[in-house]
């Protein structure tokens, strides 16, 4: 069976939590991909940015609901998602708009589990990391080559 590291791109093109906003969207633009791995100076990935992490910056801000008990007002909603909310709005560099929580795959990962984890997450592209570190990156092109005949 076939795994993530015999498809998986090796020259990723990856961003630095420290980089401006700007660069990112210019990156993602001319590069044509879905999303950034931000990794850190030791190559391991913290985080990565999508093109919707971009276009969630470009919508309004919700109003919390707020109710009244005993004269004072309740907010209806967290404090703390507002905050992070506002954060992710308002961001200026890569750290404060990316995704934290990562879904990755090893370079053992079949592509049938991958193929699932894309079909059943609405994931474009999966990080392949091996002890943190970014090795590669499996995009649904990768997946789709594998039904073409070898020339």
């Amino acid at each position: 069976m076939r795994t993530a590291q015999d498809i998986m791109t090796t020259a990723v093109v990856t961003i630095s939590p420290e980089a401006d906003i700007t660069e990112a969207a210019k990156t993602l633009i001319e590069k044509g991909v879905n999303g950034l791995p931000v990794v850190d100076a030791d190559n391991r990935l913290v985080g990565i940015l999508c093109q919707s992490d971009l276009v969630r910056m470009q919508k309004s801000l919700p109003i919390p609901s707020l109710f009244t008990l005993l004269d004072g007002f309740v907010p209806l909603s967290s404090t703390a998602l507002l905050e992070a909310e506002v954060k992710r709005i308002a961001a200026s560099k890569v750290a404060d708009a990316m995704s934290t929580k990562v879904v990755t795959v090893s370079p053992e990962t079949t592509i049938d589990e991958i193929a699932t984890l894309m079909v059943d997450r609405k994931f474009h592209t999966l990080p392949v990391t091996r002890d943190g570190l970014l090795v590669g990156v499996v995009g649904m092109q990768d997946i789709i080559r594998t039904l073409m005949p070898k020339s």
